[in-house]
């Protein structure tokens, strides 16, 4: 990945800075790192919030037609859903949660002591928005690594380098977090066809020349028509601390998007359709579901 190489260099089409909204009723803070303002710009990705909580936390709510994708930083999450799974997921852990055609799920903080996620919104084409409900729990004792001189690539989602990540996809995704060293540098590869973006959790990240400060995201748009690697050049400042980035890159799914509260369909009558049937039961009952005593 540090070699020269005749793949595609990436550019950065664009970088943007998340958006700061302070408590809630759910939270102690909130921010907003993609916002869904137009899904066309991101697909297939719709957003990406970053949340800071106690108590209450999110308390059970439906989701239909998405996947959503949950990173513990800090603390530990407490989930459970209709279906009878439960557990807790502590720092680094990633929860991938298939919606499909309905769930009733919670994400509270263990003991109400402290959570802090992140957590990002995945698109499902039509053909798959009512699969069936599926967890997975890719935790980070179990993902593989490449080990690169002052570079890490913890690896969730695709293949990186003939490393692939244990999640399971509806829809060709390829995420890690990377970790680099003061003056460190990679050439990471991501499929031509894809749209990117690379979201910098602490310290600061150079993207394709551009410099990019924490709390900002850095946006690659596809450069090309296959999967063919591209390389994206991604380095850190000669400085006292490391970096650390969330990279995620997924081909755009170019369908229409219609979004309305947890829902996620292509027309506006799908998703009163979704309200509809959450309403009449049909995505089960809420559960009466005890909290945790312990971890997981």
């Amino acid at each position: 990945m540090g070699t020269p190489t005749l793949a595609q260099g990436r550019t950065v089409s664009r970088v943007t800075t998340k958006q700061h909204f302070g408590p809630d009723a759910q939270v102690d803070d909130k921010a907003l790192i993609i916002a869904p303002v137009d899904p066309s710009l991101t697909d297939p990705f719709l957003l990406l919030s970053e949340d800071w909580f106690s108590e209450p936390g999110f308390e059970w709510h439906p989701h239909r037609g998405l996947e959503t994708v949950t990173t513990v930083l800090d603390g530990v999450l407490e989930h459970g859903d209709n279906l009878g799974n439960a557990g807790a997921l502590q720092a680094g852990d990633v929860q991938w949660m298939t919606a499909g055609r309905g769930i009733i799920h919670r994400e509270l903080a263990f003991r109400n002591e402290h959570a802090h996620t992140l957590q990002l919104w995945l698109n499902l084409p039509a053909r798959s928005k009512m699969a069936a409900t599926r967890y997975q729990d890719v935790l980070a004792t179990g993902r593989p690594r490449l080990t690169l001189p002052g570079v890490v690539i913890d690896v969730v989602s695709g293949t990186i380098a003939g490393v692939t990540g244990p999640a399971l996809n509806h829809w060709p995704v390829q995420g890690a977090i990377v970790t680099l060293d003061p003056g460190a540098s990679t050439e990471y590869p991501l499929p031509a066809n894809h749209r990117a973006f690379a979201y910098v959790i602490s310290g600061e990240v150079i993207v394709a020349g551009r410099t990019v400060q924490a709390g900002q995201t850095a946006w690659s748009d596809p450069s090309g028509r296959t999967a063919a690697d591209s390389l994206l050049k991604v380095a850190a400042p000669d400085r006292d601390e490391q970096s650390k980035v969330m990279i995620y890159s997924g081909r755009p799914i170019r369908e229409p998007v219609a979004m309305g509260g947890p829902f996620v369909m292509n027309k506006r009558t799908e998703i009163a359709q979704a309200f509809t049937d959450f309403h009449a039961g049909k995505f089960g009952q809420v559960p009466r579901q005890a909290r945790l005593k312990y971890g997981r």
